[in-house]
């Protein structure tokens, strides 16, 4: 007797590897057990397309904000500097003192102004900024990506450098000219003359963002003072820092070396709206789609109850040779945690891969289909981003996990409380 028994304490001890092969049994498809294993299958498979979904939309959501944030800060400066009373005429100086600040890049004087843009056969509106060569060199977004024609000799040349879509749009490639006409020109006695001007395209760049591609022109320093009637000053004075996301660490030095008539602002300001957008716009995504895992682990939990329906007689044998509550329950633990387990693997490495082929997937839907995804009119950007954050991964995987054994809990204790003598009852 005392060897049964210690046999027996033996063979039921936690997870002991009769409980597995009972799990594993359980989890195989049998004639009569065929729609409970159904059940499972699409559990499953709900948990697993819900953990992909998840990772897929998050990936895709911070490759959104990360090439909108290297886009807009690669034209853009990361703070801004101006004046608001008098001319901006000693830019040169302040310039000079904000660039020799411990971690800024580079401070370029800037003048900017709207302008028709007119060529043989379309005029349309453009934003012209008036740069030196020295400064669009400091912006490898724009120098880097001259498709067409060359920045060589920029400031001594009476000649633009514009965007691809704004170029195709106009009809026109390097080395033809363009009209443009500003409403602010020359004052005469019958009034304010509209000021207009040819200029050459020496350079077409894309930068990817279709806004910009579309509507910005880039215009000599000097020559952009005199079209636009600001000789010796500029508008404001765009910083660049090595490390745009410590810009707050950064502006009270700027500040102190800019001097109490300089104004500032830095890029989380100015499109604060803008990403306040795409955070809330995520955060929805992500507990909507968490309810995707929620119903697959439901369907888990469906599923458990009806196999302990089905299996009360074999409990109940099992009980009365000597398993315990513990053992009964650990065994359909193990069952139902094993769904949500595999599926959350199958889930990460699905959604993995998929990130990683995103473009190619795109594409090659695009072309079964004959319809553009993701038009670069609409979204902004030309190709789709995809950006794995291990850290959200890792949530999103751990969640799926909690998710799928809290689903197990229930239908394990009640299979751990079945009395055997009321199972055996009519058998």
């Amino acid at each position: 007797m005392t060897t049964t028994s210690g046999a027996a304490s033996v063979d039921t001890r936690p997870f002991a590897p009769f409980e597995w092969l009972l799990a594993r049994r359980y989890l195989r498809a049998r004639r009569k057990e065929g729609f409970i294993s159904v059940i499972a299958g699409f559990s499953f498979i709900g948990i697993m397309l819900g953990v992909a979904t998840l990772i897929i939309v998050m990936a895709v959501m911070n490759g959104f904000r990360s090439e909108l944030i290297q886009k807009i800060l690669g034209v853009n400066g990361h703070v801004i500097v101006y004046r608001v009373a008098d001319p901006f005429t000693d830019y040169a100086e302040a310039a000079q003192r904000l660039s020799a600040v411990p971690g800024v890049r580079a401070a370029l004087p800037l003048v900017e102004g709207q302008a028709m843009i007119s060529s043989s056969s379309v005029t349309l509106g453009g934003l012209i900024r008036g740069v030196s060569e020295g400064a669009i060199r400091q912006m490898p977004l724009v120098a880097d990506n001259v498709r067409f024609g060359t920045l060589d000799g920029f400031d001594n040349s009476e000649s633009l450098a514009i965007g691809i879509r704004l170029a195709n749009m106009l009809r026109v490639t390097a080395g033809d000219a363009i009209t443009l006409v500003s409403p602010r020109g020359a004052a005469t006695p019958f009034g304010t003359a509209p000021r207009i001007k040819r200029y050459t395209v020496s350079a077409i760049f894309e930068l990817g963002m279709s806004e910009y591609d579309k509507a910005m022109i880039f215009m000599p320093l000097k020559e952009a003072q005199r079209y636009f009637s600001r000789p010796e000053q500029v508008d404001v004075i765009e910083v660049l820092l090595h490390e745009p996301e410590k810009v707050a660490d950064i502006l009270k030095p700027l500040q102190a070396a800019g001097g109490p008539t300089l104004h500032f602002t830095d890029w989380r300001k100015r499109n604060e709206t803008f990403f306040t957008v795409l955070e809330v716009e995520r955060n929805v995504m992500f507990i909507i789609l968490s309810l995707i895992v929620l119903v697959a682990a439901l369907n888990i939990i469906s599923g458990l109850m009806m196999l302990v329906k089905d299996k009360g007689r074999d409990i109940a044998i099992l009980r009365t040779m000597g398993a315990t509550k513990g053992a009964m329950m650990r065994v359909f633990l193990i069952t139902g945690a094993s769904i949500g387990i595999v599926g959350t693997i199958a889930g990460l490495i699905l959604g993995v891969v998929f990130c990683w082929n995103i473009e190619s997937v795109r594409q090659f839907v695009q072309k079964i289909t004959g319809t553009t995804l993701m038009d670069p009119t609409v979204y902004y950007l030309s190709r789709m981003p995809a950006e794995i954050n291990v850290r959200e991964t890792v949530a999103i995987v751990i969640m799926a996990l909690v998710l799928s054994v809290l689903a197990t809990l229930y239908p394990s204790w009640r299979a751990s409380r079945l009395d055997p003598v009321e199972a055996l009852r009519y058998e």
